[in-house]
């Protein structure tokens, strides 16, 4: 059992955060504009995945470990950055291909990619504010006056906040999916959109260092 009042304090506060703008909504649309409405509910769904992860991680003390350690925490920290740069200069990269295939009027040569479910995983794992943030928000709706244990209640908390997240990324997918559709009604709006996901992707592994 949880503490009733708690816990809607926690889905409150937990729509909030879900809502606002921030990396993970970022991420979400970019890849929704570049690749449509089942790239965007793949990544949703990889979201929820590492949320999951955090949460065992969080459980197990490995997350503990990332706030006690400073060493551990910045190699992380580079690891997701080098993780969002890479796929944003392979993204820039291969919409440059594009062009220079079609200016060449040569066969396209499509290049294997990354599952957006993958990318969105990992991108959610090796982001070590997202670990902190299991660690520091959640912890403050655990009762350790009831006869559920804390981490019991901590594993709750922590697999309840990307079930309330998920339906929410898929709100934003949908409308992000309908401007996608109204841009790509001009030609070159695909290159275009792709050149301004490696964009997003640079800028949130730059953010990621700040």
């Amino acid at each position: 059992m949880l503490n009733p009042e708690l816990l809607l304090s926690f889905l409150g506060a937990s729509f909030l955060i879900a809502v606002g703008p921030g990396p993970s909504n970022a991420f979400l649309m970019a890849q929704t504009f570049a690749n449509g409405r089942q790239a965007g509910i793949q990544c949703a769904i990889g979201f929820a995945l590492g949320g999951v992860i955090h949460t065992l991680f969080a459980v197990v003390g490995l997350s503990a470990l990332l706030k006690a350690s400073a060493t551990a925490y910045t190699a992380v920290q580079y690891l997701g950055a080098c993780y969002l740069a890479y796929l944003g200069i392979m993204t820039l990269w291969q919409s440059w291909q594009a062009t220079t295939i079609e200016q060449e009027d040569k066969p396209h040569v499509s290049v294997k990619k990354q599952s957006p479910l993958f990318q969105a995983m990992m991108t959610e794992v090796l982001n070590p504010k997202v670990a902190l943030f299991f660690i520091a928000f959640i912890p403050q709706f655990v009762d350790p006056s009831l006869t559920t244990s804390t981490t019991a209640q901590l594993a709750i908390f922590g697999l309840l906040y990307p079930v309330l997240a998920l339906p929410i990324d898929c709100t934003y997918i949908y409308f992000g999916d309908k401007i996608a559709q109204y841009f790509k009604t001009h030609p070159s709006a695909q290159c275009w959109i792709d050149r301004l996901t490696g964009f997003i992707f640079i800028a949130l592994a730059i953010n990621l260092l700040l």
